[in-house]
């Protein structure tokens, strides 16, 4: 992937939305998801973003405009989810965005087509842009994995192995759905000191954990491994992921086999797909500290070197019950930036296959917990109130812990440089509920 006609910053759009400096749908973007207009019952189908406009590509497809390897990406877009368009590959996806981002420019020939197949954004509501079949999270964040060893563990913060391998579990594809998903507060087993005996009942510690999700485009045959720079070739694109957390019965389940229950109930992502083609000009050099152990051969390669980095940056916030009674904005609760990420893409791709393991189109990765160096870029609460020690007091004087019910989290995520079009992710947001007793 390489910077082409497509990325060029002084490209405009006949969708005018599409212009304005600050949005995230750009015409340097182009990202996908799954929808249908509000409260009807039409079927889901596959749109692109571009300003405040969603192209319904099942209406564009009908118009005939196109031929190739566009025509047949269209064909693949037919569906209610985006499973058989990532399978098709790189050249299929090249293809699709060079004919979109031409159609869509100003001064297109196809314009007065293509106007009939757009749909306000404010008009429509989404599904999960992919049916998932296998869900890995990593822990790719030195930081977060060092700020919760701390917790967790005091005297061994940080495990050995965590600087020669890209940590990851796997988790559950089913509970995680699409931005604007509500759930109940879950319960389970807890044991908190000084009880010597576990107790059953609402989690009290719900957190978020902020994090970018990695969609598989095509896959690989069981027992081949994908090599660190072919790795680029099997992501389709990038969302924003909040990986709700149990704290407390996470601290009592997590050894010897790591999280189960406290991750299990709802993870949510954002609807748009951004693709990694779109964010080419945020490639950013990746190093490890000369201190620091360097990569095996198989997580080591000079393009990761070069460009394996990503420069997004991420924030969370919170809209409490209280806050939304008020009408009052959410608060910022933390800034970062996943160019701090210990682990790149293509090194988890590299890893997750090594051992012969087949990813398919479709399957979500997760980053971990995206934080910083600096406290307040922490993409946990776990992490803002050091485990609870120290409540976050927020502007209307609630005060925070832990989240509470009828708390919302958004994340928003965004690319911008100098010489470059600001691309953005859109924004994922949840609610939890009280739990069900």
């Amino acid at each position: 992937m390489k910077l082409n006609e497509t990325h060029d910053p002084a490209l405009h759009s006949w969708v005018a939305s599409a212009n304005i400096a600050d949005t995230d749908f750009p015409i340097q973007n182009l990202p996908f998801a799954v929808f249908r207009r509000s409260h009807c019952d039409e079927e889901f189908r596959i749109g692109t973003a571009i300003g405040d406009q969603v192209l319904d590509l099942a209406a564009l497809h009908s118009k005939a405009l196109f031929t190739g390897k566009t025509s047949l990406a269209l064909v693949a877009c037919q569906t209610g989810q985006l499973n058989d368009l990532m399978s098709l590959g790189f050249t299929y996806w090249n293809s699709l965005r060079q004919d979109l981002s031409i159609s869509l420019r100003t001064g297109a020939a196809l314009q007065s087509e293509i106007q009939t197949c757009l749909i306000p954004m404010d008009e429509v509501e989404y599904a999960l842009p992919a049916q998932i079949g296998d869900y890995t999270d990593f822990y790719t964040s030195i930081y977060h994995a060092t700020n919760v060893g701390k917790q967790f563990r005091p005297d061994n913060p940080l495990l050995p192995n965590y600087q020669w391998v890209p940590i990851g579990y796997h988790g559950r594809s089913s509970s995680i759905g699409v931005s604007g998903q509500t759930f109940n507060r879950p319960c389970g087993q807890t044991r908190l000191p000084p009880a010597t005996e576990p107790s059953f009942g609402p989690a009290k510690k719900m957190d978020y954990e902020l994090e970018v999700g990695i969609f598989v485009g095509a896959g690989n045959a069981l027992g081949d491994a994908i090599a660190i720079d072919d790795a680029d070739k099997h992501v389709f694109g990038l969302c924003l992921f909040n990986d709700w957390s149990a704290r407390d019965i996470q601290a009592w389940e997590y050894q010897p086999l790591g999280p189960f229950l406290s991750k299990n109930f709802a993870s949510t992502v954002s609807p748009w797909i951004v693709t990694l083609e779109a964010l080419v000009p945020f490639n950013t050099p990746w190093t490890r500290e000369d201190d620091h152990p360097q990569p095996l051969a198989y997580l080591e390669s000079d393009k990761n070197r070069k460009s394996g980095g990503l420069d997004i940056s991420l924030e969370v916030a919170i809209s409490t019950a209280k806050m939304q009674d008020s009408n009052e904005q959410a608060e910022c609760l933390a800034t970062t930036n996943f160019r701090h990420s210990y682990w790149t893409i293509a090194q988890m791709l590299a890893h997750h296959t090594v051992n012969g393991c087949n990813l398919r189109p479709g399957d979500l990765l997760g980053s971990g917990t995206q934080s910083g160096p600096e406290a307040n870029e922490a993409g946990s609460m776990l992490e803002l109130s050091q485990g609870g020690q120290q409540p976050i007091t927020l502007k209307n004087g609630e005060k925070r812990s832990f989240l509470e019910d009828g708390d919302t989290v958004i994340m928003r995520g965004y690319c911008a440089k100098q010489g470059a079009k600001r691309i953005g992710f859109g924004e994922v947001t949840g609610t939890l509920l009280p739990a069900k007793i």
